[in-house]
């Protein structure tokens, strides 16, 4: 994707924990007919040095036949995002904006069926959103959960290249900033506020 310097970020560690925090993302694949997205929770998580985004999709979902080993796919895990309006700025002759972060994985990886490793994965995946349902699931019929685990494939994809963007007016004056910030803040949007809280987290319109 298009990303100026000021908005390009390079700490590794800062990617992977954006991207745990926003684990509802975009995953696409090439196909001979064009693109092909999905929309959902994908685990990430670094392995010696390499980073690795799991997840899982109905076995009716043809997308986990476009995840190969010899063809990029591309996740996309998008934060808070907020309008930006040029009241805001010092200069009169400014234009609206919008601030948001993402993060850009592609990657090669593959599916996988087999039951057992379905289990463990799920296992993890119950366990970060839905702790009750982790300790519910185990007492649920053999054959329910044998049942409901043959309607899923899995995958892993092994990323290739990153691209962090966080466009979070670092272009403006600190007192732009600072303005950005406090409109957001006392905003009613969640969205809007989140943003916020990340412009202070990023050090951004501090004297």
């Amino acid at each position: 994707m298009y990303i100026p310097e000021f908005n390009r970020v390079e700490d590794h560690a800062v990617a992977l924990a954006f991207m745990q925090a926003n684990p509802f993302a975009l995953l696409i694949s090439t196909t001979e007919t064009g693109p092909f997205a999905t929309h959902l929770p994908i685990l990430a998580r670094e392995i010696a040095g390499v980073l690795q985004l799991r997840g899982h999709v109905a076995r009716a979902n043809p997308h986990w036949k476009f995840i190969k080993t010899d063809q990029e796919s591309l996740v996309i895990f998008h934060g808070p995002h907020a309008y930006i309006s040029p009241s805001l700025y010092e200069l009169r002759e400014s234009v609206p904006t919008w601030n948001y972060a993402a993060v850009h994985v592609y990657g090669m990886g593959s599916a996988f069926p087999e039951e057992a490793r379905l289990n463990q994965f799920l296992q993890e995946l119950t366990a970060q959103f839905d702790s009750s349902y982790a300790a519910q699931w185990p007492s649920l019929s053999e054959q329910y959960r044998r049942r409901m685990v043959q309607h899923i494939v899995g995958f892993e994809i092994n990323a290739t290249r990153v691209e962090t963007k966080f466009k979070l007016s670092q272009n403006r004056t600190k007192t732009e900033q600072q303005n950005v910030i406090k409109s957001l803040a006392s905003s009613a949007d969640s969205a809007a506020a989140a943003v916020a809280t990340l412009m202070k987290d990023r050090g951004l319109g501090l004297p």
